[in-house]
Order: C-alpha cells, then sequence, then structure tokens
C-alpha cells in the first residue's frame, strides 16, 4: 500500500498561549475555579510547554468559554464536516487523483458524534461516488489515524478497493470542558482543531516520492483505560489526563516498535525518519527518553506540537506532510500514534 497524497486543514483563527490566558483571565470560568487552578493555568500557558498557538474553531477566544451542550455540539456540527472534506480536498490534490476514483473513506473522529456520520458529508462536499464504501471510526481517540491505515490496507488487500481516502477530523474545542480537576485544565491548554487526511493506493501514482506503508502493529491494555480517556458529564465530553500517560505512552510506543521491527527483521538503527504523535511537550520528552533519540529526530513532531497544538488522530498526518514537505532523507520511516484504550500503533514506512 502506497501514500499518495497528503493534505491538511485548520480554521483559520490562530491563538497564542499568552491570548489563551488573557482570555481565560476574564471569562467568568476564572472566578469559578480555585487558585490552585489558576496557578496550573498560568504555568502552563505562560511558561514553555512546547506549544505557542492553536487553531480554533471559533471567531473570538471568549467562545470557547461558552460551554453548554448545545454550543459545543453546534460548533463540531458546523466545522468538523468542512475540515474533513478540506483536507480530504487536499489530499486529492496532492495525490493527483480525480474524486471520482475514491473506492472507500474512513473517517476518524473522538470530539464529537453526527449520525449519519462524517464521512457522508466527505463524499457530498468531495463529489465522490455515491458506490464509494464509507466508515465512520469512533472511541479511538489520539491513536486513530494508524488503524484507519490499517483498516485501508485490508480494503486494498481485499482487491475491491484501488484508492481509499483516511480522515481524521478532530474539532477539540467542541469538547471543551473546565473543572479544577488538574488533568481537564492541561488538556484545555493542550489541544487545538484541524483535521488531516491521506490518500492509500494499491500502486504507486508516477512522479510522486515513493511512500509505501510496509509492516505495523499494535497494542492495547484496557486495564490502563482510565488513564486516558472521555467521559461524560452534564451531556458534554470530559477529558480525563492522568500523571502516567506519559511514562504509558514511551512504554508502549516501544513495544510495539521492538515487535513491528522483529516481524521485519529490521534493526532499528536503520529507521531514519520519525513520525510520532504527540501529546504534548512531556510526552515527546518521554519518548524520545525511551528510543534514546535525540530533540531533531522528533523535529517535525515537536513543530507540528509548536504551531498546532496536540491535534488528536490528525496530528500524524500533520508530522509527516511536515516531514516529505522538507524532503526529508528517506529510507525506512517510523509512525506512531497512541491514544485512548490504552492503545498504541505503529507502522514501517519505506519512504524513497
Amino acid at each position: 500500500m502506497f501514500v499518495n497524497g497528503i493534505g491538511t486543514a485548520t480554521p483559520q483563527s490562530r491563538y497564542t498561549k499568552a491570548e489563551c490566558w488573557q482570555a481565560f483571565t476574564r471569562s467568568e470560568w476564572f472566578a469559578r475555579l480555585d487558585r490552585r487552578s489558576h496557578a496550573l493555568a498560568q504555568t502552563v500557558l505562560l511558561r514553555d510547554n512546547g506549544i505557542e498557538s492553536r487553531h480554533l474553531a471559533v471567531t473570538s477566544l471568549d467562545e470557547v468559554f461558552r460551554i453548554d451542550p448545545d454550543t459545543l455540539h453546534g460548533r463540531y456540527t458546523r466545522h468538523a464536516p468542512a475540515l474533513a472534506a478540506e483536507a480530504g480536498a487536499n489530499a486529492l490534490r496532492n495525490a493527483g487523483i480525480d474524486p471520482d476514483r475514491i473506492d472507500a473513506v474512513i473517517v476518524s473522529t473522538c470530539t464529537g458524534y453526527l449520525c449519519p456520520g462524517l464521512s457522508g458529508y466527505v463524499v457530498e462536499r468531495l463529489g465522490l461516488r455515491a458506490d464509494t464504501q464509507v466508515f465512520d471510526l469512533v472511541g479511538q481517540g489520539c491513536a486513530a489515524a494508524l488503524p484507519s491505515c490499517t483498516m485501508a490496507q485490508a480494503l486494498i488487500a481485499s482487491r475491491h478497493c484501488a484508492h481509499v481516502l483516511s480522515v481524521c477530523a478532530e474539532v477539540s474545542s467542541a469538547a471543551m470542558y473546565l473543572d479544577d480537576d488538574p488533568g481537564v485544565l492541561i488538556s484545555a491548554c493542550l489541544f487545538g482543531d484541524g483535521a488531516g487526511a491521506v490518500v492509500l493506493s494499491s500502486a504507486m501514482v508516477p512522479g510522486k516520492r515513493r511512500v509505501e506503508w510496509k509492516h505495523s502493529g499494535s497494542l492495547i491494555a484496557p486495564e490502563q483505560r482510565d488513564s486516558l480517556r472521555f467521559e461524560q458529564r452534564q451531556g458534554m465530553l470530559r477529558n480525563i489526563l492522568t500523571r502516567p500517560v506519559p511514562r504509558l505512552a514511551a512504554d508502549f510506543a516501544a513495544r510495539v516498535f521492538a515487535m513491528v521491527l522483529k516481524q521485519a527483521n529490521i534493526e532499528p538503527a536503520a529507521i531514519r525518519g520519525w513520525i510520532m504523535h504527540a501529546g504534548g511537550r512531556d510526552v515527546l520528552q518521554a519518548l524520545q527518553r525511551e528510543f534514546a533519540l535525540g530533540a531533531d529526530d522528533f523535529r517535525y513532531s515537536a513543530a507540528m506540537l509548536r504551531e498546532y497544538g496536540n491535534l488528536s488522530s490528525a496530528f500524524v498526518y500533520f508530522a509527516l506532510q511536515a516531514a516529505l514537505a522538507d524532503a526529508a532523507e528517506g529510507g525506512w520511516w517510523w509512525m506512531a500514534s497512541f491514544g485512548a484504550g490504552f492503545s498504541s500503533y505503529g507502522a514501517l514506512l519505506e519512504v524513497g
């Protein structure tokens, strides 16, 4: 299976973390939360946390603090289809593939819910065929891009599909929740809105750089489910983010890495490129320690984190796009994502 095109999309409005802090201090929520929460938010938003700015689907930061079920669902309904379609259109354009050649669409999201799902909106807005197979994946959190690609690989291997469009679309500002729990506050300071998409095909498109999906693997640890997940509270999504997450992310990422490379009979030293989901600065640093790598090895993940924040499932598509745009050295590349479950995924790419 080949990655023949990649596209991303974000809302137009971009906000620095300093602007977010100022908006928080003038919101009614500032008075509702205790002094410990004020200090934590100030530390995260005004010191170096690996993030400089985020794109959010609001015209003013004051809108972020209008937190009720109808407002949040309305935000998701307005922006998720548009972001998903824009990223998909950009991926098709990048691949040089006409919409009527797409045989299946897989859309992943965790920050809102629509029925029928986002896939139908993507089909409609991109002008895909009416017989395009559609699949909506939910509940996989930040990890979803890689299982989406694995599903695409199965569809392509079945010979029923030659081209599959995988889209990850997240409106994290539609999953906003605030209280005095440190994990909830940190989540509110980390996540941004955006979508990423890739065109996956049975053959390489002529003239494109070769990016071939070769091997993949995954692990899931249900006993760690409560470490990282969404819960419903007062009709809204509330993110559970706990202290063990950076350690868990690094540990499970290393296990998947070792498992896949053993199956592929490839030594770790052969890896030339790293496309890692960056849950946050602490997660990225934990990954560097676990893999015994330097900051430069994870430069694309760090750059995307600094510009966009944690984009949940869409993040690895942004990092892969950045590496390809930079004409990064070819060879074996490792791509990894992890998230709710607790789940961890990895894929070995051969890049020409």
